[in-house]
């Protein structure tokens, strides 16, 4: 199998690395080799969290060069565009349009960029945003956002749908599976009748 480089990136608290984790098992699951590696940001409060995750037949290191991600996977829209130096014209782009603002911004330092989809979108043609947040589960239930955002993904790649049903069995604990397993498809539902 050709590698797939998959940058995921968002704030912490936000489920990056346990989306990440999903991502490793489910290609495990296919008997492909998988390396991933956090980046970590003051992620308690509110910084910046970065999963790296290189699949293929032999992989043999964990972080992705600069302009060499298949597939950014972004949490929120100005994670999206501060990892934009990783991505390609040919790569893909899948982020949510929420804005959370970041420290700088919040004690006024700086401001949030404006028109950040539309720069995105002029530099990836292959960009799918979508305001995550006014889906159901994750509009009642925000903190499965990232498992809604990982079903986006999963169209595009080359594991069968009931691989990340079983890997989203195993890890996800039981009180919370059902609420996860509806957003996983949700996000599926979107993408593949967008």
């Amino acid at each position: 199998m050709q590698k797939i480089d998959i940058l995921i990136s968002g704030v912490g608290g936000q489920g990056t690395i346990l989306a990440g984790n999903i991502l490793a098992r489910v290609a495990i699951k296919d008997n492909l080799d998988v390396k991933t590696a956090e980046t970590h940001g003051m992620a308690q409060r509110g910084g910046s969290v970065i999963t790296h995750a290189r699949i293929g037949s032999k992989v043999y290191a964990p972080l992705i060069p600069r302009g060499d991600v298949d597939y950014l996977l972004s949490f929120e829209k100005l994670e999206a565009l501060r990892n934009l130096p990783f991505v390609t014209k040919e790569s893909t782009v899948i982020l949510n349009t929420q804005s959370i603002a970041p420290l700088p911004v919040l004690i006024g330092e700086k401001e949030y960029p404006t028109e950040i989809i539309s720069e995105i979108k002029s530099k990836v043609e292959h960009t799918y945003a979508v305001d995550a947040m006014s889906y159901e589960p994750v509009s009642s239930f925000p903190r499965v956002l990232n498992i809604f955002l990982i079903g986006i993904l999963a169209y595009f790649l080359p594991f069968s749908f009931e691989t990340w049903q079983l890997v989203l069995n195993e890890t996800i604990p039981e009180k919370f599976l059902q609420i996860n397993l509806n957003s996983f498809n949700a996000g599926y539902k979107w993408i593949s009748t967008d």
